[in-house]
C-alpha cells in the first residue's frame, strides 16, 4: 500500500508532516545481538546458552541493565552460560561484563585486570554457582572456553577457530577494510 491509499477500515496511509525531533539506530544494534540456546534431547529443556555481547547490550543503561537480569535469570533456573564479550569495558559495565553480572548475583565487587579488557566467562550451576573467567586484550588468541551441559560436565567452544572459520567467509573487500591499519 502507497502513500495515501486507503487501508481496510477506511484510513488514508500518508507520510506524517512532522520531522522527527530524535533518532537511534537502537534497532539495528539489537538485530546484532546473538545467541545460541541448547536443548536437551529429551523434553526439549533449555541446559545452556551461548550469549556474544553486542554493542546494543552496551548502548544503554536499560539495555545493559536488560543482559544482566536475563543472565542472572538464566542461571537461577540453572541454565549453563557462556558469554563472550569482545567490547572494552564502558561506564555501564567499569569492571567487564562479567563485573556486572557476578554483582547481580553474588553481591560481590569483582575487579577486571585493565591491560586484559575483553570478557570471556563460563558459568557452571549445581548446587554452586561457579564462574570460569578469561580476560583477553586485542590481538591475543581468543582461548578455548567450557560451555557446560551438566555440572562438571562440558564441551570445549573453540573460539579462536571458530572466529577464523568466519572471518574466512567474510567478502575480501571488507576483510582488506577491516584488516587495514587505522589512521
Amino acid at each position: 500500500m502507497s502513500a495515501g491509499d486507503a487501508d481496510t477500515r477506511g484510513a488514508v496511509l500518508a507520510v506524517p508532516k512532522l520531522a522527527p525531533i530524535a533518532e537511534t539506530d537502537m534497532e539495528f544494534y539489537r538485530r546484532k545481538q546473538k545467541s545460541v540456546t541448547v536443548r536437551h534431547v529429551s523434553g526439549d529443556r533449555v541446559v545452556a546458552m551461548v550469549e556474544i555481547v553486542s554493542p546494543g547490550n552496551k548502548a544503554a543503561r536499560n539495555a545493559m541493565r536488560a543482559f544482566v537480569e536475563k543472565a542472572a535469570e538464566l542461571l537461577s533456573k540453572g541454565i549453563h552460560l557462556l558469554i563472550i564479550d569482545l567490547f572494552p569495558p564502558g561506564k555501564r559495565d567499569p569492571q567487564g561484563i562479567h563485573g556486572e553480572i557476578w554483582q547481580e548475583l553474588a553481591g560481590k565487587e569483582y575487579a577486571a585486570p585493565a591491560e586484559k579488557p575483553l570478557t570471556m566467562a563460563a558459568y557452571e550451576t549445581g548446587n554452586t554457582l561457579r564462574a570460569y573467567v578469561i580476560h583477553a586484550a586485542v590481538g591475543e588468541v581468543l582461548a578455548e572456553m567450557p560451555l557446560f551441559l551438566a555440572p562438571q560436565q562440558a564441551v570445549t567452544v573453540a573460539l579462536e577457530a571458530t572466529y577464523c572459520a568466519a572471518f574466512a567467509e567474510v567478502p575480501r573487500r571488507w576483510r582488506k577494510l577491516l584488516e587495514s591499519p587505522r589512521t
